[in-house]
């Protein structure tokens, strides 16, 4: 199994810090917020992405996906999803990354008309996305948190520049089994976004392990060369605990001993 995180967790850290914590702790790759607020984002210039690459690559870590923000599914013109789907394909490119993370955003729309703003957008983005080696993974979440939502998209699309990113917090919320979840998700998956909080009604993150997710059945059925990336929400709730060396590496050891155990290890 192979292991990254979030720089969600460590807002506005310098890339050389994230990298370091990475390559001290056991995770191999980062998932890169691309926001303004941080190191690289979808505007970055030239020369920044040149250094950040350079930096992660003295570091050993490589990055696993760009954590974009486009809306698929959202309301609205074509045009301005695209090119902020061709702007983060760039990036992950620039970057050596083989992910793109989006968003359905399709919240207030009949669902019909959601999957099919989602679905006609990731058909025109996918080539592109393929012509630069970059898969663009739609994340369960928000309009569509279940695997069946997402699947429902994919399997419309078909085109493989175009997957899934499976967060395990929102199909539990959306009330899907992980069993179930990855049954749906099958062949679309990219990688797996691991979390815990501590109750459906308190999304505060908690160190892995210590909240009420089901992990161990999630991470059950991973491939052996597959990714389990942690997504630690500190960005959104800045009163949770620091993201430091120890939790890193507490973190790492748990999703070892799920990789291992599965879901005894609950």
């Amino acid at each position: 199994m192979r292991y990254a995180f979030s720089t969600l967790g460590l807002p506005g850290t310098p890339l050389a810090r994230s990298a370091g914590l990475a390559a001290a702790h056991g995770y191999e790759r980062l998932e890169l917020r691309a926001h303004p607020e941080e190191p690289l984002h979808s505007q970055s210039p030239p020369a920044d992405r040149t250094a950040g690459l350079r930096t992660l690559t003295r570091s050993g870590v490589g990055v696993l996906g760009v954590a974009g923000y486009a809306k698929v599914a959202a309301p609205g013109a074509d045009g301005p999803v695209l090119a902020e789907l061709r702007a983060l394909v760039r990036l992950a490119a620039d970057l050596e990354a083989p992910y793109v993370r989006v968003f359905p955003g399709g919240a207030g729309l009949p669902g019909p008309l959601a999957d099919a703003n989602a679905v006609r957008r990731l058909r025109e983005a996918a080539p592109y996305a393929e012509r630069h080696g970059v898969r663009i993974l739609l994340e369960t979440h928000d309009s569509h948190r279940t695997g069946a939502d997402a699947a429902r998209v994919l399997d419309a699309v078909g085109h493989p520049a175009a997957g899934a990113l499976w967060d395990v917090l929102h199909t539990w919320l959306g009330g899907e089994r992980p069993d179930e979840s990855r049954r749906r998700l099958g062949p679309h998956l990219g990688y797996l976004q691991v979390k815990d909080v501590a109750s459906a009604d308190d999304l505060t993150p908690v160190p892995l392990g210590a909240g009420v997710l089901p992990l161990g059945g999630a991470v059950a059925g991973t491939p052996a060369d597959g990714w389990l990336c942690w997504e630690y929400e500190r960005r959104w709730y800045p009163g949770a605990a620091e993201l430091a060396g120890p939790q890193l590496a507490r973190g790492r050891a748990h999703l070892e001993g799920l990789v291992v155990h599965g879901d005894q290890a609950e």
